[in-house]
Order: structure tokens, then sequence, then C-alpha cells
């Protein structure tokens, strides 16, 4: 049987838009994976939410081409679904694995002491971020954990570029005081 010269062109299309998506899969990944993990604290469930998010490209890979910004576009996609994911969670028991998080956040090459040190100062900032309003705390994430810019954020949650950076000023500030009011009852 031969294969028309249409057949043949949907083919070579198809073959370069999975290429396409096996690119972005390298090259954002890691970045997408953080963005889920600082949202939903638990590595199995980030790992689901970023093999989610490039399923879903693969859905729309003939649109690649239309993409301007491929990392917000793709960050975009992850920080919907691992809302949606949270927002689904609400209705079941909420494990805590931000422990799991304490101990990968410190640097190699501490001392056993430094490192449990540094381990319980991130447990007890990161409890600090989660009492932060969500607002605050989900330009805070994407900015801070997830190294954002102001105008990346704006893009991913579809607010302006002002409202980021008087979001992230007020989450700084609520950061700031908590903490000062932790080092104050010492």
């Amino acid at each position: 049987m031969e294969i028309g010269p249409i057949a043949m062109r949907d083919q070579a299309r198809e073959q370069s838009g999975e290429s396409a998506v096996a690119a972005l899969v390298d090259e954002y990944a890691s970045t997408l994976y953080r963005v889920a993990y600082s949202v939903l604290k638990n590595a199995q469930d980030a790992e689901d939410a970023v093999q989610e998010t490039f399923l879903r490209v693969l859905r729309h890979q003939n649109t690649l081409h239309e993409v301007r910004d491929r990392r917000v576009w793709l960050v975009r996609i992850v920080w919907n679904i691992v809302l949606d994911r949270k927002r689904r969670a609400k209705t079941r028991p909420e494990t805590d694995d931000i422990a799991e998080l304490t101990w990968v956040l410190p640097a190699k090459g501490m001392s056993a002491e430094e490192r449990a040190s540094a381990s319980q100062h991130h447990k007890q900032v990161l409890s600090l971020v989660e009492r932060l309003p969500a607002k605050e705390r989900e330009v805070l994430l994407l900015s801070a954990f997830d190294e954002l810019s102001s105008v990346e954020i704006s893009e991913v949650l579809g607010i302006t570029e002002s409202s980021v950076r008087s979001r992230l000023f007020r989450a700084r500030n609520l950061m700031a005081e908590m903490l000062q009011h932790r080092r104050s009852l010492r």
C-alpha cells in the first residue's frame, strides 16, 4: 500500500510535533515539577501533575507553533492542574509532606548539625508561607520558589503586573512580620 503525499505530510507533522513535545519535556520538566511541588508538597502528586501537563500538550501539539512564550504557557497549565488537585484534595484529609521538603532543601556539604538546623528553619519558613493569604502565597511561591518574573506571574495568574508586585510586596512584608514575631517569642 502506497502512502500519498497528504498522509506523508500529516505523518511528518505528527512526528515533528512529538519531537517538539519531547524537547519541551527536556527543557521544562524540572521547572514544572518545582511549580507543582511548591503547591502540592508531595513528590508523587507533583510528578503526576507534570505528566498530566505534557499529556495536555501532546493533545494540542499541532498548535505549539502559535505559543508565544512556552515556559509561561506550560507553567500556566501545570498551575491550573495543581490548583484543581488542591481544591479536590480539600475534601480529603490533608497529609503533611512538608517534612519531606525540609530534607530536600538544605544544601549538600553541611554537617549533620547544620543540616538539622537548616531543616528546622526551612520547616518554620514553609509553615509561615502556608499561613499567608492565598493570593499573596500564590505570588510568593511562583516568585521565590519557581523563580518566575512579575511579567510571567501575571500571565500565569491572569492578573496585572502591578497586582503581582503589590501582592509580592505584601507577602514579603507579612513574612517579615511573622518571622520577627517568631524571633521575639524566643
